[in-house]
């Protein structure tokens, strides 16, 4: 087998031919951190470094692993720089599979073979730079290149979506959604919570000084989302999810407090998000928005790269400390057989919780390994786990989850590959019957995204 060959990740004859039956569907992509101005203005990227790493912290991360100063990932060097930098290091990537997009996006978007590294970084910089200046090349003609017929956007309550309005009639071929992501309501103990509320208000026409105009004024931005075709939600609950019923008392209480600028205790900061928790599923049943919940995410845990590079820098971990069972309870029973739930759990360990839980509900679905989990190895143990415990049949399908636009094709190739290669080796252990095999992925890859999330 050779490098990124046409046997990529497959094992076995069946997994090969279950992989050409999906390799050509259309990407639906209902979760990624799309900058949906870059597609809608349209303009040519200027370089290959600007495509593969100026906005990807998992490039980042690995660079820094390899001793690469912080000036040649996301600080004054060059782009030119960078992409040297990058390239001297490329070669000690093998095996991550952050190893494997870099070359599948060389490979599928620029036609190129050969292996980055330190010998290869100047005929790699000198052909893409001549690739990138052809229209065929700009970010609309890649997505449609890639197949993508469907994107959702991750955006705050807040946003007046001006780029996805300008996206119907500017950008042909995709469907574009936003995403309802109000995260920062939920953040009653941040500084910055403050600063949303302040927000929130200006774009709004409901009185925002007391709890009862707080959430008048986020169901004004739900509806405000409907009626630019959002169908998601998408909420992170951080490392302690919790739903339990709190009365509209107790919740007015802790918001006055926070709105007076008082410290807020732990237990009230509990109490305000699983009202507002409550209050957000309310609204998503009533719109028929499917719910996303990504639990398990630590954030900015590395300090000095917080402060020095800012948050969504590769400073996060994972935690196994998470109740999902019980900080779950309450929400998953409120709206049970209401709207759909979709769970992302970031640490692996929680997938055998995750997988009982979506068994007992309906109307809960495991969302795709995600993050530190969306490798080979993470797809193949996440899948086999639905499999057995859950059902494949019910799984979310797969999300980008990508700020780096011609990645979205490498990610969907490369879980595409893996579904193929786990349910191929189904059908060789004569578990599943090949037919029956090539109708569940297809399903999983393609017609169960557009089932679950309405489109």
């Amino acid at each position: 087998m050779g490098f990124i060959d046409e046997d990529y990740l497959l094992g076995t004859a069946a997994a090969r031919d279950l992989y050409d039956a999906v390799a050509d569907l259309p990407v639906v992509d209902p979760h990624n951190h799309i900058d949906l101005a870059e597609v809608v203005e349209n303009e040519p990227w200027s370089d290959i470094w600007e495509v593969e790493g100026a906005t990807d912290h998992y490039v980042w991360q690995l660079m820094r692993k390899r001793g690469v100063p912080e000036r040649k990932i996301t600080g004054d060097a060059s782009n030119r720089e960078k992409w040297d930098a990058l390239a001297e290091v490329a070669p000690d990537f093998a095996g991550n599979p952050t190893y494997e997009w870099l070359h599948l996006d060389l490979k599928r978007r620029f036609g190129i073979d050969e292996p980055l590294n330190a010998e290869t970084a100047d005929d790699i910089w000198a052909e893409t730079k001549a690739q990138l200046a052809e229209a065929d090349k700009r970010p609309q003609a890649v997505l449609r290149e890639m197949s993508v017929e469907v994107l959702c956007s991750s955006d705050d309550p807040t946003s007046r979506l001006a780029y996805h309005e300008r996206a119907e009639t500017e950008v042909e071929g995709v469907d574009v959604r936003p995403t309802w992501r109000p995260d920062r309501a939920l953040k009653v103990e941040n500084d910055e919570w403050s600063t949303f509320v302040a927000e929130l208000d200006a774009v709004t026409e409901s009185d925002v000084s007391d709890l009862s105009g707080f959430c008048d004024a986020l169901a004004e931005t739900h509806d405000y989302f409907v009626d630019h075709g959002c169908v998601a939600c998408d909420i992170g609950m951080g490392t302690e999810p919790v739903s339990k019923p709190v009365s509209h008392e107790r919740a007015s209480e802790v918001y006055a407090a926070a709105r007076r600028g008082d410290d807020i205790a732990a237990d009230a900061v509990r109490d305000f998000k699983a009202y507002l928790l409550d209050y957000i599923g309310e609204l998503n049943a009533a719109a028929d928005w499917t719910t996303q919940l990504h639990i398990g995410a630590v954030r900015d845990y590395r300090e000095s790269l917080y402060e020095d590079v800012g948050p969504n820098a590769g400073g996060d971990v994972s935690t196994q400390d998470v109740d999902l069972v019980a900080g779950l309870d309450h929400f998953l029973d409120r709206f049970d057989g209401e709207m759909e739930i979709v769970l992302y759990t970031l640490d692996p360990t929680h997938y055998p919780s995750a997988t009982v839980v979506a068994r007992a509900y309906p109307n809960v679905s495991i969302g795709p390994a995600w993050w530190f989990n969306d490798s080979p190895l993470g797809i193949e143990n996440q899948l086999e786990r639905v499999a057995a415990v859950d059902l494949l049949a019910n799984y979310a399908g797969m999300v980008s989850d990508s700020r780096k636009l011609v990645s979205y094709g490498s990610r969907f190739e490369m879980f595409r590959r893996t579904l193929a290669d786990v349910v191929g080796e189904m059908v060789e252990r004569g578990q599943i019957p090949y037919d029956n095999a090539e109708r569940l992925v297809r399903h999983v890859a393609y017609d169960r995204p557009k089932e679950l999330y309405g489109l």
